[in-house]
C-alpha cells in the first residue's frame, strides 16, 4: 500500500500487490533457469548489482549462460557501456536488465509483470543492507568495551578512582539474585558495584611499559582533587588551543568542486564494497575539500583496512579541478607500493602517476622534476625526496602523507608551512598521542576506519617456545598453500646462520635474507625480488615493519618476541593477513622463566589482542601513549596516568566544548532500586566478557535508539531475551526518561515508589500537585525534602516498570504549542 498524490493534490491510496522473489544462494544454474522461465513468460527482469565489478561479473555469467542481457543505470554516465553488443536486444522488454543499484531484497509485482532480483537474492555473500548512519563520538574507537577486561586488571571508577578488577560476584538481596563487579581500591578496600552501573566503570589504560599505578584510597578526597587538577591543566591550554583553532578555521584554502560524473565513474570500478567507515571518511574528506578551508584531516586504520583506496578517491578529485597531488611516504618500498597501486587504480583514465625515489637514476628523477613544474605530472609519489627545495609544482592541491609519524622533525616542520595553503590527509595506522590530541580538540579533523575489510580474518597468534619442529612445522603449511613465509630476526650477527638452519629444515624454501646494514641497492632488490614471490621465506631484522603490502606473505615467525615492543610487534605482524587466507604469527621466546614481567604482559596483550581492529586500540593506546606530550609541549602524559585514557579523553572532549561556547550535556544519572530482577543470565550469553561488554552498553545508552540497537544485537545473536532482560532494557529506557525530567533516585519500598527530585527538574510544579490531589486518598504525598511518595498497585515486574512509565509521562511537561 503506498500514498499518491492525485490531480486535485489529495492524498489517495494504491495497492500493489507484490510477493517475496526466489532466493538462488549463489546457485548459477538455479538463477539462470529461472531467468529463462521468466522470459518465456514474457515477465520483465531486472538483477541488481551494487558495484560496477558486480555488474561485470553478472554479465560475464550471463554470456557463458548464453542469456541476452541489457545494462541499465540509475545515472547513466561515460563509460558504462553495454558488454556485449550483440546481446544488446532494444526491441525485446524480456530480456533481462542489469542495474547497479545496492538493493538488498528483491520484489515481484504480480500486476505490473515485473520481477526485481536483490543483491542477497543472488548469493548469501552479499553484503548490502539498509543501515542508518550513526554519528560517533571522536573517542568511540579508542573505548573498552571490556571484551578483554581479566581479573587482575587495573579499572577506573569515574567517582572513587583507580581500581583492581577482582572478577563477579552473585549477591542475594531482598530475595533477588544479583551480580555485582568487585574492585578493590587501596588497603584491601572492596567496592561491589551493581552491573547495571557498569556506566561508571572504565578499564584503565596509559603505558605499556613503567610501574603499575597506584590504587585510591575508597572514601578519601585524593580521587577528587586528581580529576580537578587534571581538569584545570586542559583549561590552561584553552587559550592557546583557542588561537590555532581561530587560526586554522580563517586560513583560505581551494574549495573544489562537487563530485562530477567522472568520479562516480572512477569510484564505481572499484571492485570491492566499501566498509560502511570507509563510506563515511569519503564523506568527510569531500566535504572538507569542498570547503574553502583548508582540509586537514587525519585517517586512522588498522593495517590493510583500505586507507590507500580513500586518498585515491581524493587524489581523482583534486586532479579533476586540474591540482596536482604530492603523496609522501617514509620508505622507498612503500612509495614503489604506492606507485604500483595508483597505477592500475588510474590505469583508465587520463591521469599521469610519477614516483620520485631511489629507485629511478638522476637522469629520470630531472626529467621528471621538471615536468612537475610544467604541470605534466597529475600525482607525484615520493619519499622525503618530494620535500627538497628544487621540486616546486606547478599547482599542488593535495598532500596526501603516509604514516606521518615516522617522519623526522625537520620534514614535520616544512609539512607543517605546506599545512597553511593546501589540503592535507594524513593517514596512520599507530597515531602518535600528539597526533590524536589535535584531533580530539578540534585543530585537526579524524576519521578511523574500524570495519574490516568483508573476507579479512583475524591473525592466529600463538606464542610458543623456540622449537625447530614449530618452524618446520609452519614454512611447510605455509609453503603447500602457495604462500610465503617472514621469519624475524633482529640481531645481524647471527642472521646468516638462522637463515641457514631454516634452509636445513626446509629444504625445499627459498631462503633470502634482508637487513638494513646490507647497501640499500642489495635490500632493494631483495625486497622486490621477495614481492615477486621470487622466495619464500625472508629473514629479516624489524625493517620489514612498515611498508610491505604482500598477500601471499600470511604466516610470521619472530624469534625473541619479547625483546620486541607491543607497539613493534602489533607493527610487524600487520605484515600479514593483508588478504582473505587465514594469517599466523608465531611469537617464539625463551623458557617463561627467562621472561620479565613486562614482556610476559606485551605477549598476553598481543595474543589478546587478535581480533580484527582491536589492534588499533592497542596502537592508539596502550602503545604510542608511552611519554605522551601534547601538540603545545605541554606535559600531558603525567595526567593521563593519573586519571586513565578514556577518562582523560572524554575530560578533554568537555573541555573543549567549553572552550568552544558549547553546551555539555552533564546529567547525572538516577539510581533505579526497583526490587525487580534486572540481569543478562549466564543461560542466555554464557561468555563473560560478552555479558560484561553489553552491561556496559546498556548502563551506557545515551538514547532510546542506542538502546534498542542493543536488543536488536541480543536478539539476532542469542535469540528472544528472557524477561529479566527485558526488565533490564525496560529499566534502562526508564533511567533515560528519569534523567531528562531530573530524577535523582527511584526507589520501591512497601509498596510505594519514591521519587527524589533535583533542584533543576523538569517538571511542572502545578502538573506534580494535581497528580499529588487526584491521588491523595491512595497515599500519595509530596514531601519538604523534595521526596514525591506515590501508591503502587502493581505487583509483577512488567506490571511495575508499564506504572513507572505511565507515571513519568503524566509528570513530563507539557509540549509547548507555536
Amino acid at each position: 500500500m503506498i500514498d499518491v498524490l492525485d490531480q486535485d493534490m489529495t492524498l489517495g491510496e494504491v495497492e500493489l500487490p507484490t510477493r517475496p522473489t526466489l532466493r538462488f544462494h549463489g546457485s548459477i544454474p538455479a538463477l539462470t533457469e529461472q531467468l529463462r522461465n521468466l522470459m518465456q513468460a514474457d515477465t520483465r527482469t531486472i538483477l541488481a548489482a551494487p558495484h560496477m565489478g558486480d555488474v561485470e561479473r553478472l554479465a560475464t555469467v550471463l554470456r557463458e549462460y548464453q542469456i541476452p542481457y541489457r545494462l541499465g543505470s540509475r545515472n547513466p554516465h561515460p563509460g558504462e557501456t553495454v558488454l556485449d553488443e550483440g546481446s544488446y536486444l532494444s526491441g525485446d522488454l524480456r530480456v533481462p536488465i542489469i542495474v547497479r543499484t545496492p538493493i538488498a531484497a528483491g520484489v515481484s509485482f504480480l500486476d505490473a509483470n515485473i520481477v526485481l532480483f536483490g543483491v542477497n537474492d543472488l548469493s548469501d555473500e552479499a553484503d548490502v543492507q539498509a543501515r542508518p548512519e550513526r554519528k560517533r563520538s571522536k573517542t568511540a574507537a579508542f573505548v573498552s568495551d571490556f571484551r578483554d577486561l581479566a581479573v587482575g586488571d587495573y579499572v577506573v571508577h569515574v567517582e572513587h578512582g583507580i581500581a583492581q578488577y577482582q572478577g563477579l560476584k552473585e549477591i542475594v538481596q531482598d530475595g533477588l539474585s544479583l551480580e555485582f563487579m568487585i574492585l578493590e581500591f587501596a588497603e584491601a578496600a572492596r567496592l561491589y558495584v551493581p552491573l547495571t552501573r557498569l556506566d561508571l566503570i572504565q578499564k584503565y589504560r596509559s603505558t605499556d611499559t613503567g610501574p603499575a599505578p597506584v590504587l585510591n584510597k575508597l572514601g578519601s578526597q585524593q580521587w577528587t582533587k586528581t580529576k580537578a587538577r587534571v581538569k584545570k591543566a586542559m583549561q590552561d591550554m584553552a587559550g592557546e588551543l583557542l588561537k590555532l583553532y581561530a587560526e586554522r578555521k580563517t586560513a583560505q584554502g581551494t574549495a573544489f568542486s562537487k563530485d562530477n560524473e567522472f568520479q562516480q565513474e572512477f569510484e564505481e570500478s572499484f571492485d570491492f564494497n566499501e566498509t560502511d567507515d570507509q563510506l563515511s571518511a569519503i564523506r568527510a574528506i569531500k566535504y572538507d575539500m569542498e570547503s574553502t578551508t583548508p582540509m586537514d584531516r587525519l585517517l586512522c586504520g588498522d593495517v590493510g583496512y583500505g586507507k590507500t583506496e580513500v586518498a585515491m578517491r581524493a587524489a581523482f578529485k583534486a586532479v579533476q579541478d586540474g591540482k596536482q597531488v604530492a603523496v609522501l611516504t617514509p620508505t622507498t618500498i612503500l612509495c614503489f607500493q604506492h606507485f604500483e597501486t595508483f597505477k592500475k587504480r588510474f590505469a583508465q583514465f587520463p591521469i599521469k602517476v610519477e614516483m620520485i625515489s631511489r629507485f629511478r637514476t638522476a637522469k629520470e628523477q630531472k626529467a621528471i622534476v621538471e615536468q612537475v613544474e610544467t604541470g605534466k605530472v597529475d600525482i607525484l609519489i615520493g619519499t622525503h625526496r618530494i620535500l627538497s627545495k628544487d621540486i616546486k609544482f606547478q599547482d599542488l592541491g593535495l598532500l596526501v602523507v603516509d604514516e606521518e609519524q615516522r617522519f623526522g622533525v625537520r620534514h614535520k616542520e616544512r609539512l607543517k608551512q605546506m599545512r597553511k595553503e593546501i589540503d592535507v590527509l594524513a593517514m596512520s595506522a599507530t597515531p602518535i598521542p600528539r597526533t590524536l590530541h589535535m584531533s580530539l580538540v578540534g585543530l585537526r579533523d579524524m576519521s578511523v576506519i574500524e570495519t574490516p575489510p568483508k573476507d579479512r580474518m583475524a591473525i592466529q597468534t600463538v606464542v610458543a617456545k623456540f622449537d625447530e619442529k614449530i618452524i618446520r612445522s609452519a614454512v611447510e603449511v605455509e609453503l603447500e598453500r602457495g604462500g610465503q613465509v617472514y621469519f624475524v630476526h633482529n640481531r645481524v650477527e647471527s642472521i646468516y646462520e638462522i637463515a641457514s638452519r631454516i634452509q636445513e629444515l626446509v629444504p625445499a624454501a627459498r631462503v633470502v635474507v634482508g637487513h638494513g646494514q646490507m647497501p640499500e641497492t642489495e635490500l632493494e632488490r631483495v625486497m622486490l625480488a621477495f614481492m615477486h614471490h621470487e622466495y619464500d621465506v625472508l629473514v629479516a631484522t624489524t625493517i620489514i615493519e612498515n611498508g610491505l603490502d604482500i598477500p601471499l606473505a600470511n604466516t610470521m615467525l619472530i624469534n625473541r618476541a619479547d625483546r620486541h615492543g607491543l607497539s613493534e610487534l602489533y607493527q610487524l605482524r600487520g605484515r600479514v593477513g593483508r588478504s582473505n587466507r587465514r594469517a599466523y604469527a608465531y611469537l617464539l621466546i625463551p623458557p617463561e622463566t627467562d621472561l620479565t614481567e613486562i614482556a610476559r604482559r606485551r605477549l598476553a596483550a598481543l595474543k589478546e589482542f587478535s581480533d580484527l581492529g582491536a589492534g588499533f586500540k592497542i596502537a592508539a593506546l596502550d602503545l604510542e601513549l608511552r611519554g605522551a606530550g601534547n601538540m603545545l609541549g605541554g606535559e600531558q602524559s603525567g595526567h593521563i596516568e593519573a586519571v586513565g585514557f578514556e577518562l582523560y579523553t572524554s575530560m578533554l572532549e568537555a573541555a573543549v566544548k567549553e572552550m568552544k561556547g558549547e553546551s555539555i550535556d552533564e546529567r547525572p544519572a538516577t539510581a533505579l532500586n526497583l526490587g525487580i530482577p534486572l540481569r543478562i543470565d549466564e543461560t542466555y550469553v554464557p561468555e563473560e566478557n560478552q555479558r560484561l561488554r553489553l552491561y556496559k552498553k546498556i548502563a551506557g545508552g545515551a538514547t532510546d535508539q542506542a538502546l534498542a540497537e542493543v536488543r536488536a544485537e541480543l536478539e539476532d545473536r542469542y535469540g528472544a531475551p528472557p524477561d529479566a532482560t527485558v526488565f533490564l532494557l525496560e529499566a534502562a529506557r526508564i533511567r533515560l526518561e528519569c534523567e531528562r525530567l531530573g530524577i535523582a533516585q527511584v526507589d520501591r519500598k512497601r509498596g510505594e515508589l519514591q521519587i527524589r527530585f533535583m533542584e533543576n527538574a523538569a517538571v511542572d510544579p502545578q502538573q506534580l500537585m494535581r497528580l499529588v490531589a487526584r491521588n491523595a486518598k491512595r497515599g500519595a504525598q509530596f514531601t519538604p525534602q523534595g521526596l514525591l511518595k506515590y501508591p503502587l498497585a502493581a505487583l509483577r515486574p512488567d506490571e511495575i516498570l508499564l506504572e513507572i512509565d505511565e507515571l513519568l509521562a503524566q509528570l513530563a511537561p507539557a509540549p509547548v504549542s507555536a
